[in-house]
């Protein structure tokens, strides 16, 4: 093998190898932490359940939350409280939500689907849906196909939105499954939707009477989230991308953590190209 070819095998494999910076996962070690993070305010009534840390930044301070319950646990610092109002931990995780949209905005549009996934069986990928009076309307189902790493990412461009009712299934993954929902602007789970993943909003995050995230998170980069009478369930401890499988009804849902291909593979990408030109130049020299 010439050297030519060598050095274009090797840049290939530096493009295609994972990068171990990510193995904590997308949402990073203080944003995975968090069941509800808002930005410009966080409001509940009834009576909500939060297994996983409660915050807002730059926001400083929480309406009704003697109303919540509140399992939290910090990944990254032991023994902190669970619910952060305006402080350096929630204004740290607000950060890495902003890096984690980027991050999955890279992955681009994917398949384009249809906009009320009501009804569909999807195998893990990503989607693109658009805007709609409602996304969700009935059952979707997500079928890992027996892969425990099934990842699913779906870009929301405008808002999601769910009717009353509605249900997220996911089937046939394990403990290291991802599932991300990342919204331009804002989302609404309606009336007793029963939900899973990591809704990472620009905006606004609503939760409407009876809603629930059988294993996920509402993350709201720049609005609020709001509740009422609420449950977000399954968070674990995830600096090594780790997460806890719950059982409902014998259907496996999960918290997702698990990293999807890594932006960071260009920079590695970039840098072999760069010293691919200068080995070009030094061997025409």
């Amino acid at each position: 093998m010439n050297a030519n070819k060598w050095m274009s095998t090797l840049l290939l494999v530096m493009a295609c190898s994972p990068v171990p910076g990510w193995a904590a996962g997308i949402l990073g070690p203080e944003l995975s932490s968090f069941a509800v993070l808002g930005a410009s305010a966080v409001t509940n009534t009834g009576a909500t359940i939060l297994t996983g840390n409660l915050g807002i930044a730059p926001g400083t301070a929480i309406t009704g939350k003697e109303t919540i319950t509140v399992n939290g646990t910090n990944a990254a610092t032991p023994g902190d409280p669970s619910v952060h109002e305006g402080d350096a931990f929630a204004l740290l995780a607000q950060t890495q939500l902003t890096m984690a949209k980027v991050s999955l905005s890279l992955l681009g549009p994917g398949t384009v689907l249809g906009a009320n996934l009501g009804g569909l069986t999807l195998t893990p990928g990503v989607y693109t849906v658009p805007a709609a009076a409602s996304n969700l309307t009935g059952i979707l189902t997500l079928d890992g196909l027996g892969d425990p790493n099934a990842t699913w990412v779906f870009q929301m461009p405008s808002t999601l939105i769910t009717s009353s009712g509605s249900i997220v299934n996911v089937t046939n993954t394990g403990a290291d499954a991802g599932l991300f929902w990342n919204v331009g602007s804002s989302a609404t789970l309606g009336t007793s939707t029963s939900f899973a993943g990591n809704i990472l909003a620009l905006a606004s995050i609503g939760l409407n009477t009876g809603a629930s995230i059988g294993c996920g998170s509402a993350l709201a980069s720049t609005g609020a989230v709001t509740m009422d009478a609420n449950t977000i369930g399954c968070l674990a401890s995830r600096l090594n991308g780790g997460l806890a499988i719950a059982e409902g009804g014998g259907t496996p849902v999960f918290l997702a953590l698990s990293p999807v291909p890594e932006p960071g593979s260009f920079l590695l990408l970039g840098f072999g190209l760069a010293g691919l030109l200068g080995y070009r130049k030094w061997r025409a020299v």
